[in-house]
């Protein structure tokens, strides 16, 4: 068997992950989310909303984290995928560092978390793309960054929703004109997944006492969700391209 063979059937397991309908257990925790959310004034949830586009599309269509030097290119997938994990390794770090940083220092610094590990996840995922040989010059990688961010941090019950789009790419992209781009994606069913899989252990990371260690081991497995959903992204995208669909 070779590489890309093992490759193909630990994404038909991942597949199966990302399509599973969502147990008893996720539809609970869902609907006990969204109570929890229904007690936010609206106006708080618009400004959330607006405060995420704002972060992810300056980042997006900035040029600061485009990273320097050519996508790899005429690579194997083994080397990419194992740079990938070495490059995951060290953002889980990075993101561990920040976390236990921010959550030592109570409320108004697990606040200021929120967009620092954005940011941190989004820096990752432009040096993923540029390891699987996709440059991030071009707006349409930058767009499918935001779908894979999306994947990584939605709900059971959206995810077949979001990894379909992902799948057929091609067909997608051409939904989303770079003039319209940001317009015609939906900024508030993102921002509500995105705010409900890390709630929970962003919020205990604002105890006294323990914040620290929380912050650290949920930045930790945040990075680490997001590195196994983007790699597997990148290797369904080369597969495909090769014909091993």
């Amino acid at each position: 068997m070779t590489y890309e063979e093992h490759i193909r059937k630990e994404l038909l397991r991942w597949q199966k992950k990302m399509l599973k309908a969502p147990g008893l257990l996720e539809k609970g925790s869902k609907a006990i989310q969204g109570k929890v959310n229904n007690l936010y004034p609206q106006k708080f949830l618009d400004a959330l909303t607006v405060t995420i586009k704002g972060l992810i599309k300056g980042v997006l269509f900035g040029l600061e984290f485009i990273p320097k030097g050519k996508p790899l290119k005429n690579m194997d997938l083994s080397v990419r995928d194992q740079r990938a994990l070495e490059l995951l390794k060290t953002y889980k770090r990075i993101a561990a560092a920040e976390g236990a940083g921010t959550g030592a220092g109570g409320f108004v610094l697990g606040i200021a978390d929120f967009p620092a590990l954005i940011a941190i996840k989004l820096k990752f995922l432009f040096e993923l793309a540029h390891i699987y040989g996709y440059s991030t010059e071009d707006y349409k990688e930058r767009l499918y960054i935001l779908f894979v961010f999306q994947l990584a941090f939605s709900s059971q019950q959206k995810r077949p929703y979001v990894y379909h789009k992902l799948v057929r790419w091609e067909d997608t992209v051409q939904d989303y004109p770079q003039s319209k781009a940001m317009e015609k994606f939906d900024w508030e069913q993102f921002q509500i997944e995105y705010r409900d899989a890390i709630d929970l252990r962003k919020m205990l990371q604002m105890l006294p006492g323990i914040g620290a260690v929380v912050g650290l081991i949920a930045n930790y497995g945040l990075l680490e969700d997001l590195g196994q959903v983007g790699m597997n992204c990148y290797r369904m995208r080369i597969l495909q391209e090769k014909g091993l669909n």
